[in-house]
């Protein structure tokens, strides 16, 4: 019988590029997004080059009734999620004290809010069917404090602590949780962040989304728990667990300052 696999932010970056594998793949596609013109276009696109149905809601996961939302209309539907992708995220530069509240509030309700529900409602229904896969997507911010962008970094900390825990509850069930943690990548996120003049994009390696995608996929495909793509950043997420957490806080901060 032919899967589902559901993804969220899936019209741009990571979540674009896993909506092709996926559908390469003859998964059929839940698409969720805030922009339902793209998510049309995405719809029509692969359906059209795939053969694959698509179906899509749109929705703005800084609602936190969001995800509540699209689980019921999921399930009114009667399709069956067999791969979850949290993908849908954000961040924004810049001081703590300085970064407008409300934005701190919505990141902190994508990446982590609604990361937490999902997971949670699609999770208790792969449980009781004995089969399932899920991807959070983290980064490989999760591995040390994030001075400029406090709170960004904060949220995939939780992601990757989260994914890390339930894979060990849920080891033997038949379903599995992935953690993907890109480094620098390029996509819709620096724009978005304001991190185009960066020293961490301008002076490090950046991968392109559909390489980071791939890898993601094959990972989940296995069942990795932790997936880092690119042998720098592995290097870089196991550097820090032996460093002085001050001197990494530093390190951070002169990579995220403009050059």
């Amino acid at each position: 019988m032919t899967k589902t696999a559901l993804i969220t932010g899936a019209t741009a970056g990571i979540g674009y590029e896993l909506s092709k594998i996926f559908a390469r793949n003859k998964y059929d596609l839940i698409l969720t997004a805030r922009n339902e013109k793209g998510l049309q276009s995405v719809k029509e696109e692969l359906e059209k080059e795939f053969g694959v149905k698509v179906y899509y809601f749109a929705k703005d996961l800084t609602n936190p009734s969001s995800p509540e939302e699209l689980y019921k209309e999921v399930n009114a539907q009667n399709l069956v999620v067999n791969v979850l992708v949290n993908n849908a995220g954000f961040g924004e530069i810049g001081a703590f004290a300085e970064i407008e509240l409300q934005k701190e509030i919505n990141m902190i309700e994508v990446n982590i809010n609604a990361v937490t529900k999902l997971t949670n409602l699609f999770l208790k229904d792969m449980l009781k069917r004995k089969e399932g896969k899920i991807m959070n997507v983290a980064s490989t911010a999760a591995f040390q404090p994030g001075p400029l962008m406090a709170v960004y970094y904060a949220t995939k900390a939780y992601v990757l602590s989260l994914t890390e825990a339930i894979a060990n509850e849920i080891n033997g069930s038949g379903v599995t949780i992935t953690a993907l943690c890109p480094g620098p990548t390029k996509t819709l996120f620096q724009k978005t962040a304001k991190m185009d003049a960066v020293r961490l994009f301008k002076y490090l390696k950046v991968a392109e989304a559909k390489d980071v995608a791939q890898y993601g996929y094959d990972q989940i495909m296995k069942g990795k728990v932790v997936a880092i793509p690119g042998l720098m950043n592995k290097i870089g997420a196991q550097s820090v667990r032996f460093s002085p957490r001050k001197m990494v806080t530093k390190i951070t901060r002169l990579l995220q300052e403009q050059n």
